[in-house]
């Protein structure tokens, strides 16, 4: 009895180990223990985050002018104008 209550507790430990093996729990308390890497990680996480978010929102900007800008030579009244208006302030801006 004892010999398959502690053979079937070995391969429920070894099924545990085996899975904390994968999730990789080992990595993470180690950069959690190193803080100075913690901060440098995450400060390049950020970095690439926000300039992904810039070139990102850069051609979406520059698509929807291109867009606004073929619907003008449209000549829809209303929104010639209005698309007109909008085109006038950004490039004022820039």
């Amino acid at each position: 009895m004892k010999d398959t209550s502690n053979k079937l507790l070995e391969e429920k430990l070894e099924q545990i180990a085996l899975k904390l093996e994968k999730m990789k729990i080992a990595e993470y308390i180690e950069l959690l223990n190193n803080p100075k890497r913690l901060l440098w990680v995450n400060f390049i996480a950020g970095l690439a985050r926000g300039l992904g978010t810039a070139i990102g929102l850069t051609i979406l900007f520059a698509i929807v002018l291109y867009i606004l800008q073929r619907l003008i030579l449209l000549n829809l009244p209303l929104i010639s104008d209005f698309i007109a208006y909008l085109i006038q302030l950004v490039k004022a801006n820039t």
